[in-house]
């Protein structure tokens, strides 16, 4: 294979990975505060949300290939977390969600 088709070929990969992350990061912006008086009700019920949106969010990105770890403590699980994120290309909120998860 000519050096030529080379460079088209990974530029052409490089491109379809810049669009896919764009479109994820699209996907991904944070939703507009609410402000309406059932806020305080949903402040009261964030820690069980959190937690179980924490467990869609795994079950959704890491789920594919890990299942939850059981014998990890809060501090190895932000290590782990932290260099997954790059490679799942998770936002820091879904990165707090699973560590609420994984770790509470």
């Amino acid at each position: 294979m000519s050096a030529s088709i080379r460079l088209k070929l990974c530029l052409i990969c490089l491109l379809g990975l810049f669009l896919y992350a764009a479109a994820r990061c699209q996907a991904q912006q944070p939703q507009p505060a609410q402000t309406n008086s059932t806020s305080a009700t949903k402040n009261a019920q964030a820690p069980a949300n959190e937690s179980e949106e924490g467990e869609k969010l795994f079950r959704t990105n890491c789920g594919r290939c890990h299942n939850p770890p059981e014998d990890l403590s809060p501090r190895e699980a932000r290590v782990v977390l932290r260099q997954m994120r790059v490679r799942a290309m998770l936002s820091a909120e879904d990165e707090r969600l699973i560590l609420k998860y994984i770790a509470p």
